[in-house]
């Protein structure tokens, strides 16, 4: 029996033995072969996705003008300093947002010029639409609280007016112009203002000049105008997620272009306009209608099945020969949700339309305004913001089929006034 014991015994430590070599054996030749195997492994599959997305983006470009979003620019401003708001005398300033969204980065921006030159308090705006009476409050359209925030170390912001001045019945008013300078409030607003103490101003604008009255200005002294026209002005939450699921829903549709979407401003209204009706030997164009855009946009290498977003309010037959080139050709009251439409689609005043039309063409992918005015302008300064630069303008002159040869002029010359407030 004993025998039998240290007979199993030595089987044992020789199994052993074999086991600890064999764990040696792997340590030193086998396991860095392996290693060896799994970095080639890793090499040849990093190669095969560097082709992959270069074959995609090859695919990307034949299949059409698109580009991957720029960076994201940064603000090149000086951060204000709160010092001198405690100055504020008590007076107040009031203004309204008029004429639509294109409009009021700049009314916003000029009110608080005013208002921290004078040291008054800056009561936060109603919004006029444009028909008499139509009036909403700030808060239905626009986030109050990210306006107070964005403003708050340059001019104190109340939500709510003296009741005795709510009615702006006994308002004195001034109409300034856009851009307004320090020389002009000092010698024209500010002696008013010490008179009358509380003050309600109406900024006068003209189409689209004066969106770079900010262009040649020192980036380290306007940080107010800044932060006034690209910061404090966002939408309200459930108008932002209708926005959203607008985009989402184009981008749905456009799978076969990776999920993406052109927004054109298209409006008869502004077609059929006396700024549009222009000279047949004018030597640039700057109104297109839709058989025009078909044909620059396949021009310039969009494919048929490309999603265009257009800002026509319901279906016109105008439209028809854009769609029958690009049948993913929509408007808003194709894509709105079903249980979004009695809020938003006001069939009396129109007026949320105009702001989920101007947010529509600065989420989309490419923007093509086919009328160069105040709209087009102001959603190039939003877009700049946000490094989604791809812009074209459509020309009278067609010879180019390159896409990059019809980039908007206020990104390829930096010439926009967002240029002095981002880099």
């Amino acid at each position: 029996m004993a025998f039998d014991i240290r007979q199993v015994m030595a089987a044992f430590l020789t199994f052993s033995m074999f086991i600890m070599l064999g764990n040696m054996i792997k340590t030193d030749h086998i396991d860095p072969l392996f290693d060896s195997m799994e970095v080639s492994e890793n090499v040849r599959y990093d190669s095969f996705k560097v082709s992959k997305q270069s074959m995609v983006k090859l695919q990307e470009l034949d299949y059409g003008p698109w580009r991957v979003k720029s960076d994201t620019l940064k603000p090149c401003w000086k951060n204000p300093s709160s010092k001198g708001k405690e100055k504020s005398n008590n007076g107040y300033i009031f203004f309204s947002l008029t004429h639509g969204p294109e409009f009021h980065a700049s009314q916003v921006a000029n009110a608080v010029a005013v208002a921290k030159h004078l040291g008054a308090t800056l009561v936060i705006p109603d919004i006029r639409g444009t028909k008499l009476g139509d009036k909403r409050q700030f808060g239905d359209i626009y986030d109050v609280d990210t306006f107070i925030a964005a403003l708050k170390e340059i001019v104190k912001v109340d939500k709510n007016a003296p009741a005795e001045l709510s009615s702006n019945a006994k308002l004195y008013t001034m109409r300034i112009p856009n851009g307004v300078s320090e020389d002009l409030i000092a010698s024209k607003i500010e002696p008013v203002f010490k008179r009358e103490k509380n003050l309600k101003i109406v900024t006068y604008l003209n189409g689209s000049s004066g969106m770079n009255k900010l262009a040649k200005l020192d980036r380290s002294s306007n940080a107010h105008q800044c932060l006034a026209m690209f910061e404090s002005l966002k939408l309200k939450k459930d108008l932002q997620e209708l926005v959203d699921s607008m985009a989402g829903t184009l981008r749905s549709i456009s799978r076969k272009t990776r999920g993406r979407f052109v927004a054109v401003d298209l409006r008869d209204d502004m077609l059929e306009g006396k700024s549009c009706q222009e000279k047949n030997d004018a030597e640039e164009k700057t109104c297109f209608n839709a058989e025009e855009l078909s044909k620059f946009f396949i021009k310039i290498g969009f494919h048929s099945d490309t999603t265009f977003y257009v800002t026509q309010t319901g279906w016109s037959s105008n439209l028809n020969p854009l769609r029958k080139v690009f049948p993913n050709t929509l408007t808003k009251d194709a894509i709105i949700p079903a249980d979004q439409k009695a809020k938003f689609m006001d069939l009396k005043s129109r007026e949320y339309e105009k702001f989920i039309d101007y947010y529509m063409c600065v989420e989309g992918d490419v923007f093509i305004p086919a009328f160069r005015g105040r709209f087009y302008g102001s959603v190039v300064g939003e877009r700049i913001a946000y490094g989604n630069t791809q812009i074209f303008l459509p020309s009278k002159n067609t010879s180019s089929e390159s896409a990059v040869d019809y980039i908007s002029p206020y990104v390829s010359k930096k010439s926009h006034v967002a240029y002095s407030c981002y880099c």
